[in-house]
């Protein structure tokens, strides 16, 4: 193929990616009007509650699902006997209650499951429930009084269990898991920088681990805008204060560099290496690991779609891997806006680390291993940062490839792909297995739309039915979803199918809220306490829109 058709089908893509964007926006936009004008409806949460009698939260129970295990790390494995489930539960499921949230156009965030009680934050309508596992009431209510943004993470500080999640002004909150009270808030965000809190923030010992987004990468998109200013960082903060201890960023202050666009408008950089992911802890090396995305203007720099690692103790660089350098991308590379400035090595791809690194054993050694959205896996020496292994599975998409995270059991690294048709040479979505130690393929399965006879509501099922949100193993077997609300249970050693489930339809729900499912994303699959819990419904990127939470244990 050559360069002038390979530059043609990217352009094409990324012209495809911006009507996907625009739309998604827009979209966002109507929702927040529509939870704006019915704020002060409080009816539906009134019907959510349980009786009056059934609403205490016992924490002495077992913690049996948090984003980042007790030890900061990501590996989205939980065991038979800490998610109360095994391989053949997995295997005959049945729906137990669903729960829906007006207002609301996506189920994008992880729970808290600690006992009878799973704590889930609505983000779109802006609260935090403690819900009972059984029945789906609510046993409290939490109101941030803005949109959240994060999962949640859990800890327990001084006796007492407490919740920690960010909104979408850049504020941590801390509450109490008991009762809903609220601890404090603080400002999660670095100085002189402006960024979403997108990865869920992690508690270690006395601080709070947090991983901001800044960019820019929206704002490149207006033919105006002295594109770009902001970047990535990670902040570190008191556990009882929300006090500032120290604060990494990816990169210096953006200054004018004396480039301008082909309108005129003067250009500022470096910016981006946004951090959308939640950091990983190694408390034996006393470090940090981070994944970045793209750089939004220029120069680019050495820390862009790469993984970091910080000293926990400072936010010092100890090293950085870059898996792609000069990957320039904003919203102008979508339909070539000026603020697009492609020099000779640019790839203007947006080829992010949308998940996690995972720090893992692989025999007689540890590797961190990170999927990409170029579809790529990585496996690094946690050391030094040096490259052990790397596969690659299609050419990756702006939207994934890789796009919220892989998952791992003792034995393989399971990577979900989505390539959405028509947007990349080579479209292999599906779920694909490694062995760690070697990085050899395993098994695989190439997942194919399923349109027939299904709802209406799955607008353009036919590209969008990939693997995008990030993926749990239990046990024996891994769950993931696509993007056209099908809900899938595979055996981990084999890749048999044993549970499939379609979620875009219509529910009866238990707070009598008009419930309907869709597009299946980001970190909305979870379990523990003898349920899976799936949030279905992602309506940014033209996706299928959705409200409700759904439980499913195993038939009777």
């Amino acid at each position: 193929m050559t360069i002038y058709s390979q530059f043609l089908t990217r352009f094409r893509a990324l012209l495809s990616l911006t009507t996907v964007l625009v739309t998604g926006l827009a979209f966002a936009h109507s929702a927040s009007a529509q939870q704006d004008a019915g704020e002060g409806d409080e009816d539906w949460v009134t019907a959510s509650m349980c009786a009056a009698g059934d609403r205490a939260v016992d924490l002495s129970q077992t913690v049996s699902f948090t984003y980042t295990n007790a030890e900061g790390n990501n590996p989205r494995y939980i065991s038979a006997a800490q998610a109360g489930l095994t391989t053949a539960d997995l295997s005959d499921l049945e729906l137990a209650w669903a729960i829906a949230f007006p207002a609301t156009s996506s189920m994008r965030a992880a729970p808290v499951i600690v006992g009878s009680t799973i704590f889930y934050s609505a983000t779109d309508a802006s609260r935090v429930f403690a819900l009972d596992t059984d029945s789906g009431c609510a046993k409290w209510v939490y109101n941030a009084g803005t949109r959240l943004r994060s999962s949640m993470a859990y800890g327990v500080i001084d006796g007492e269990g407490i919740l920690v999640f960010s909104d979408q002004r850049g504020m941590i909150h801390s509450i109490s898991a008991e009762t809903g009270e609220q601890n404090w808030t603080a400002s999660g965000q670095a100085s002189n920088n402006q960024g979403m809190l997108t990865g869920t923030p992690v508690i270690h010992e006395d601080r709070i681990i947090v991983p901001v987004s800044g960019s820019g990468v929206i704002t490149g998109g207006n033919p105006n805008y002295e594109c770009c200013e902001n970047h990535g960082a990670v902040t570190a903060l008191n556990v009882r204060t929300g006090a500032k201890i120290w604060e990494y960023h990816t990169m210096p202050a953006a200054q004018y560099t004396g480039m301008e666009s082909s309108t005129g408008v003067k250009q500022r950089g470096p910016s981006g290496a946004p951090i959308w992911t939640t950091p990983t802890i190694d408390a034996a090396r006393a470090q940090i690991y981070v994944t970045t995305g793209e750089n939004t203007s220029h120069p680019t720099t050495g820390t862009s779609d790469a993984i970091i690692a910080l000293d926990l103790e400072t936010g010092e660089e100890k090293w950085v891997f870059q898996a792609l350098a000069n990957d320039m991308w904003n919203f102008g590379c979508s339909a070539g806006g000026p603020n697009c400035i492609i020099l000779d090595d640019t790839n203007s791809v947006d080829y992010d680390f949308g998940g996690p690194a995972i720090l893992l054993e692989a025999g007689d050694r540890e590797l961190l291993v990170a999927g990409q959205k170029s579809g790529d896996i990585w496996a690094l020496d946690p050391d030094s940062g040096a490259l052990v292994w790397n596969q690659r599975i299609g050419e990756g998409t702006a939207l994934g490839g890789n796009h919220w995270g892989i998952t791992t059991d003792s034995e393989r690294a399971f990577m979900t792909v989505n390539d959405p048709g028509g947007m990349g040479q080579v479209s292999r979505p599906g779920l694909y297995s490694f062995f760690l130690g070697t990085g050899e393929p395993s098994w695989f399965y190439e997942v194919e739309s399923d349109c027939e006879g299904r709802d209406g509501r799955l607008r353009r099922c036919e590209g969008l039915y990939g693997f995008s949100a990030a993926p749990l193993t239990i046990d024996g077997a891994v769950i993931t979803a696509g993007l056209d609300g099908r809900l899938f249970v595979f055996n981990a050693d084999s890749g048999e199918v044993l549970f499939e489930y379609d979620t875009a339809t219509d529910f009866d729900t238990v707070n009598g809220v008009e419930g309907y499912g869709g597009s299946i994303d980001s970190h909305s699959i979870a379990a523990g306490s003898g349920m899976v819990f799936v949030g279905s419904g992602y309506g940014s990127f033209s996706q299928v829109s959705g409200n409700v939470l759904l439980a499913f244990k195993p038939a009777e």
